[in-house]
């Protein structure tokens, strides 16, 4: 974990381009439960080319040992078949890293994009150019690709991941003229557009900030020091704070708050009183629709072995 920080600082300076070791270990999984017909060999094609064109494709210029590839799963749900080589569909994506000292790993971003239209021909190659829109289906895969590697590297370090956020942002403008919906500033405040101008917006820094809080300084120190560790995590619900007041309803703070919401109520069953009384404040005013859920902070009793969660006592805090 540390040796990764390391090499993920000295990323953002750009090395010179390595010889291989990909970046991604992606699971992909494509469905059509709902098309109907014989042939559904092409979905099984296409499942395999969006792993390689993911896992076999150099990203960026950084060297990736292989305990450092980043964990990550795209599922795709086709809806309807429109002709033999015109798909609508959504595309469900999670983003995954781990704790330090630990074998859980925590989810960065888990969200579902219903505006999936694209064209594939079976056995046609994937073909992808920065800067270039060649199709809908390869630009939609680049873009949320360069989406984990810039939260992956902001978890590691602060604003680490500014330059994969500009070229996911340099995908959405080379697609302005696409027909495909999700890539106009227009069309949703909440799409492809709005999540990369969030994120590079100085506006709302303060919730890129609080991700370098949340996860580097919070949860990877709790294995060590856990009052420590959910100080920073209190820093960062000041931070996310801070960019809700700036917008109202910001399209990536409740992305975050999707993918932390059930971590973070195991994150505060240990704290003190007055720390689980200001979170809960907090989170009820990020996240109001699920403000029942974050009462069940104050209710919560500690975990003798630590924290409690997906990792089971002692899961994030007591190894």
């Amino acid at each position: 974990m540390i040796r990764r920080f390391l090499f993920l600082l000295l990323a953002v300076l750009v090395l010179p381009a390595a010889l291989h070791s990909q970046e991604f270990i992606c699971q992909v999984q494509v469905n059509a439960p709902q098309v109907e017909g014989s042939e559904r060999k092409v979905f099984q094609t296409l499942q395999q080319s969006i792993y390689e064109f993911i896992n076999n494709r150099k990203w960026t210029n950084y060297v990736y040992r292989p305990e450092e590839r980043i964990e990550c799963s795209i599922m795709i749900t086709i809806n309807d078949r429109l002709s033999s080589d015109q798909f609508k569909g959504k595309i469900n994506i999670v983003l995954q890293r781990p704790v330090y000292k630990t074998s859980y790993n925590t989810t960065l971003l888990n969200y579902l994009d219903k505006d999936f239209d694209f064209r594939y021909v079976e056995f046609e190659p994937l073909e992808y150019n920065d800067d270039v829109f060649t199709s809908n289906l390869t630009s939609v895969l680049a873009f949320y690709v360069y989406v984990f590697l810039a939260i992956d590297a902001d978890s590691y370090s602060k604003f680490g991941g500014t330059p994969y956020y500009e070229k996911a942002r340099a995908v959405v403008n080379a697609a302005q003229n696409a027909p495909e919906r999700g890539w106009k500033a227009f069309e949703s405040m909440k799409n492809r557009y709005w999540l990369v101008d969030n994120m590079l917006n100085g506006a709302f820094s303060s919730l890129r900030e609080g991700i370098y809080q949340y996860h580097r300084l919070g949860l990877d120190i709790m294995t060590d020091n856990i009052d420590l560790g959910r100080s920073s995590i209190n820093d960062c619900l000041e931070n996310f704070q801070r960019a809700g007041r700036e917008k109202p309803g910001l399209f990536t703070l409740q992305l975050m708050m999707d993918a932390k919401r059930d971590e973070l109520i195991n994150v505060y069953a240990q704290a003190s009183p007055m720390d689980k009384t200001k979170a809960v404040n907090i989170l009820k005013e990020l996240d109001p629709a699920n403000s029942s859920r974050y009462q069940q902070i104050l209710q919560q009793q500690a975990s003798p072995g630590g924290l409690t969660g997906p990792g089971g006592p002692g899961g994030l805090g007591g190894k």
